[in-house]
């Protein structure tokens, strides 16, 4: 993979030069930055992708101090990057120590429907998308060249978390189920389970067996959200549901699940309360 190009990704800006207000007072101005956006080279994917980095206060390249991992699908700077490491930076301040000072990783989309989808036997939803159905070739980009990357360039723990919401939930369930030691904690938001007749709610997995012993915890969060797009008469939040009852079900003594319903919200309103919601309840302010 080669060295990442370092961009900064600026929020507010203007002119650095001293201007006057209208009181006569000279001021100055700066840009505020949020984070970094690394360029990357993916052989899994076969393209180069879009990292944007958030680093918590006082992260300094050369000291010990080594921080968790929160890896953001759909994190792209305009869809929810900047919110979500917004929450981050909130909830790991010390007077709110919902979450340890913490990395951010969004992963900026390329094509969210071939990336976050397995191949569905639905001939409608092939004919609707016909790119879909390439998560395996994503994962492998996650487990074999974007983690060890994060892990060579920063400063990390082995504390890793995924968020995911729509089509990003169901990747990220797809995770769970199929390769669950990727990340020990799980944010799974609206979940679009009804993907391929909601095969995965019958998927057999190592994470549902009592022998699993690994330490995961598991939020699912979904709103008042209706039908899903799509002729499958299935209402997501009931699917969400059935996903919780089912790795609740388990005997698992690793595996830790919380459902969270949001009547309140529907499917554009519902990530940034859910993340809010999940921090709080996986009380990830504990040492990890």
């Amino acid at each position: 993979m080669k060295a990442p190009l370092i961009v900064l990704v600026i929020f507010f800006s203007s002119k650095v030069l001293a201007q006057t207000d209208l009181a006569g007072v000279p001021e100055k101005t700066e840009p505020i930055i949020l984070g970094m956006a690394y360029h990357i080279h993916s052989e899994a994917l076969q393209e180069d992708r879009i990292l944007n980095i958030y680093l918590p206060d006082g992260y300094k390249q050369d000291d010990s101090t080594r921080y968790p991992v929160i890896y953001l699908l759909d994190g792209s700077v305009d869809e929810d990057f900047v919110h979500v490491a917004g929450l981050v930076q909130f909830n790991s301040t010390p007077w709110v120590n919902r979450v340890p000072p913490s990395i951010v990783v969004g992963i900026a989309n390329v094509n969210r429907q071939r990336d976050f989808t397995f191949p569905t036997t639905v001939d409608e939803d092939r004919k609707k998308f016909p790119a879909t159905g390439h998560s395996d070739k994503f994962i492998a980009f996650m487990e074999n060249e974007l983690e060890p990357y994060i892990d060579h360039t920063f400063k990390t723990t082995r504390s890793r978390t995924l968020i995911g919401e729509s089509l990003g939930g169901l990747l990220a369930t797809e995770i769970l189920l199929k390769k669950p030691a990727l990340f020990n904690e799980y944010i799974i938001v609206s979940p679009s389970l009804w993907w391929d007749n909601a095969s995965l709610l019958t998927l057999p997995s190592a994470v549902l067996q009592d022998t699993f012993t690994q330490k995961i915890s598991v939020y699912i969060g979904v709103g008042k959200e209706g039908l899903a797009p799509t002729t499958v008469p299935h209402v997501m939040e009931v699917e969400a549901n059935q996903l919780a009852d089912r790795l609740r079900g388990t005997k698992s003594k690793g595996l830790q699940v919380y459902y969270d319903y949001l009547p309140q919200e529907n499917h554009a309103t519902i990530e940034h309360q859910a993340i809010y919601n999940a921090f709080r309840l996986l009380n990830a302010g504990a040492d990890k």
